[in-house]
């Protein structure tokens, strides 16, 4: 089987305007071959579903596919998102979606396993063997936060456990906070919660301080508590302290941690899509990746982005593509109008 032959191809809007998953079919005409759609987003957070909004908006056939697994579903509300602070995640993917559809955007719930290059554009294979066809990508899959491997961990991320101060300072303002050292930005991590709270412990764990590390350290008022870290200490699912190896246990009411960020972009490297020094896949201003026809957007290509950075860069990833696919459209139809003009003065029998 060819990259071009995709099993259980998705149908696009048949004779009645709607297609297989019940949307109606935009009003725009195609010009592309056997093409279902013009761009399939592949991820569903606030990066894909801003870009699908975008598209669909400008009538071209859209395929948002996602398989269903939030980087930050753990968390019970979102924060710093502007006209949204407070909103649980689930409720801003849902309205996302519903407003995408809401345009014309078919959504579909699977996995993307593979992206392909084809003549003019990409196959998009889907778990379970099904597929799909679009003239571009755009790649919004995120990232997978990779923690410590300690007792507690995982029972507290997104409640105890947290990572981002912007996402989650203001909630845990002037309580004592803990910072593990498990990460190299583990003391900026600290000395930035200081803004948040006057009593901040870093334990070292197996973090190597420098003396440079210390003296900032103490300038800025946090302490250090020396030793490894055994397990986050909980009562009835509520997060009390840090347990230490030699038995101590230091009460905390939260603890922040920097997770090793690594980005799902599998897809994007199966493409030939290149990679910076630090390993993620470079874009351009635009999202534009090395490979035409591939843009990436969002946690898969910039650990730092947030939810409203990564939803705005979709916007303009998304605007870029579809200048892009106007420009061939434009291209293809000069060569038409070429292809029909005849010789001046001679004609079209050749009489």
């Amino acid at each position: 089987m060819s990259d071009h032959d995709v099993t259980n191809e998705i149908s696009g809007p048949d004779a009645t305007g709607a297609d297989a998953f019940g949307n109606s079919a935009t009003g725009r005409t195609g010009e592309d071959g056997d093409f279902r759609y013009d761009a399939a987003v592949i991820g569903a957070g606030a990066a894909g579903l801003s870009a699908a909004l975008v598209l669909s908006r400008a009538r071209l056939r859209v395929a948002v596919v996602d398989a269903g697994q939030p980087r930050n579903a753990p968390a019970a509300t979102l924060r710093g998102f502007l006209s949204r602070d407070g909103m649980a995640p689930a409720a801003l993917l849902a309205a996302g979606r519903a407003e995408a559809a809401g345009y014309g955007a078919h959504l579909v719930d699977a996995r993307a396993d593979r992206v392909a290059a084809v003549p003019g554009g990409f196959s998009v294979r889907l778990a379970g063997g099904a597929g799909l066809t679009a003239r571009r990508v755009l790649v919004a899959t995120g990232l997978r936060d990779e923690l410590p491997d300690l007792p507690g961990v995982r029972e507290q991320w997104g409640k105890g456990l947290l990572h981002c101060p912007y996402c989650h300072g203001h909630e845990v303002a002037d309580r004592p906070l803990g910072v593990l050292g498990t990460h190299p930005g583990a003391v900026g991590q600290a000395l930035l919660l200081r803004h948040w709270s006057p009593d901040v412990i870093l334990f070292a764990h197996t973090l190597e301080l420098t003396g440079d590390d210390r003296e900032r350290l103490e300038a800025r008022g946090v302490a250090v508590a020396e030793g490894r870290v055994e397990r986050l200490a909980t009562d009835g699912g509520r997060l009390y302290g840090v347990g230490l190896a030699d038995g101590r246990t230091a009460p905390r009411e939260a603890v922040f941690v920097v997770p090793r960020m690594t980005p799902a972009d599998g897809l994007l490297t199966g493409l030939g899509c290149a990679v910076d020094d630090d390993g993620r896949v470079r874009v351009d201003a635009s999202g534009r990746t090395g490979v035409p026809g591939v843009w990436a957007v969002g946690n898969v290509v910039d650990p730092r982005a947030q939810l409203i950075t990564a939803a705005g860069a979709a916007s303009a990833a998304a605007i870029a593509l579809h200048h892009d696919l106007a420009a061939e459209d434009t291209a293809r139809a000069v060569e038409r109008l070429r292809a029909g003009r005849t010789p001046q003065g001679v004609s079209p029998t050749g009489a």
